[in-house]
């Protein structure tokens, strides 16, 4: 695929979490940008540091100010930064509506007056769309179920208006349930379930675990992004695995592929959180020649051996 934009220098927001960790590294080695990654530091993975070719700014998006300095000369942007936990959104919808909604307002307002001309922004497909008949694609009506839904779907509404008031090449992409190696840091279910048998032998699970999810491999999700900063895509992408797999079959898959033995405890379900969601992605086949390959068991297993090399090395 010929570019449409420049790869050369980009700004990557929470660029040392989970994502930004796979990230990175890919947009060195494909494409020899330089990374500016703008982060906190309240969630680092620990595996991405300050090197040639990468440099970090220590602030938030919050802050005007810092967002717009550290837009100004990049070829695009990806917005990763994220207030990202439904239950957490709940007991604190304030911290979650500035981090997720005015942080990315500062990212798209930042890059504006700069002149950068592309984003992909980081977003989410069942919390913005509530309960809803599966499998979810971009025409359904959103719904949201928590406060983490509506601050990403208020964000995506800024970047569609960014889009076409100022002709910014602005893609939306709803990422699934990600995972993967650098995880240790999330709490999304497969790196839990992986810490708590490796460190306690016991997992526990809020619902009977008949509740289904879309679990796409960070490798793959990485590909979808750097497809859709190359397309200059805007609106809005569904990025999932495209099956749904339920929280009882993916206690069954960590099991028979490590041969753990762990004990489950089951819980009554949280408020808030969605009971069955999986992806139709087929438009983002289409728009931006998105093809997730590594099938659940596969990515489990390298995320499994990573959580084994990280602790043990």
């Amino acid at each position: 695929m010929d570019a449409k934009v420049s790869m050369k220098n980009i700004l990557v927001t929470g660029g040392l979490g989970f994502i930004g960790t796979s990230l990175v590294p890919k947009l060195q080695s494909l494409y020899g940008a330089e990374i500016r990654i703008l982060d906190n530091l309240s969630n680092p993975s620990g595996d991405l540091q300050a090197s040639d070719g990468i440099e970090i700014v220590e602030s938030d998006v919050r802050d005007f100010s810092a967002v717009r300095e550290a837009v100004r000369g990049v070829d695009a942007v990806v917005h990763l930064a994220a207030h990202t936990r439904v239950i957490d959104s709940i007991e604190d919808p304030h911290l979650n509506f500035d981090i997720n909604t005015v942080g990315t307002f500062n990212v798209l307002e930042a890059m504006r007056q700069e002149g950068v001309p592309s984003l992909v922004n980081a977003s989410t497909g069942g919390a913005i769309l509530g309960e809803v008949p599966p499998p979810i694609n971009e025409e359904i009506a959103a719904k949201p179920a928590s406060p983490y839904g509506a601050s990403k779907l208020a964000a995506e509404g800024y970047c569609w208006a960014y889009a076409q008031s100022y002709g910014l090449k602005a893609a939306s992409l709803r990422f699934s349930n990600i995972y993967g190696p650098h995880s240790r840091q999330k709490s999304s279910v497969v790196a839990a379930f992986i810490k708590a048998i490796r460190d306690d032998g016991a997992v526990t699970v809020y619902g009977d675990g008949t509740q289904t999810r879309d679990y796409l491999f960070v490798e793959d999700l990485t590909d979808g992004i750097l497809n859709a900063i190359q397309s200059g895509a805007t609106g809005t992408y569904q990025l999932g695995f495209g099956k749904p797999t339920s929280v009882n079959t993916l206690i069954d898959i960590i099991r028979d592929i490590t041969g753990a033995q762990y004990s489950v405890t089951y819980k009554p379900a949280r408020v808030g959180e969605i009971l069955h969601t999986y992806c139709d992605i087929s438009k983002a086949r289409t728009g931006i020649r998105y093809d997730p390959t590594t099938e659940l068991a596969e990515g489990v297993i390298k995320t499994w051996d990573w959580f084994a090399a990280s602790r043990d090395g």
